[in-house]
């Protein structure tokens, strides 16, 4: 009688799931360059940056296991937050900083704002 092999583990990096957020954090590297580069708005590039933080320790978590040592969370259901609220925050944010510097309109809350640029540089 043959033993049963058991299949080898496979290491974080080496997996699909490792390449999608290796790929998922050059992405976000890419865009945050980019904004830094526009010289957009300050809070894009630290929600961009923040981006890059959280994809980056979740990728160390995955590859020094501990996953499996915090057995508690669900980390499957965790990426998938953070990936949705990733999402979300990436579309506001390509969206805002494609318009107008001089004509911004801003919904807060259920609330309109509108900012112009007045021809003395203020902002009303």
């Amino acid at each position: 009688m043959m033993p049963t092999l058991k299949p080898k583990h496979r290491p974080f990096c080496f997996s699909v799931k490792g390449h999608v957020k290796i790929l998922r954090l050059a992405l976000s590297v890419t865009s945050m360059t980019f904004f830094i580069i526009g010289q957009a708005p300050e809070p894009y590039i630290v929600i961009t940056g923040f981006e890059v933080t959280v994809i980056f320790f979740f990728i160390i978590l995955y590859i020094l296991r501990l996953d499996r040592l915090i057995a508690c969370l669900f980390w499957p259901l965790l990426d998938i937050l953070n990936s949705v609220i990733a999402a979300i925050f990436m579309v506001i944010i390509s969206v805002l900083a494609l318009l107008p510097e001089t004509t911004r309109v801003i919904a807060l809350g259920g609330y309109q704002v509108e900012a112009r640029e007045e021809a003395g540089g203020q902002t009303t």
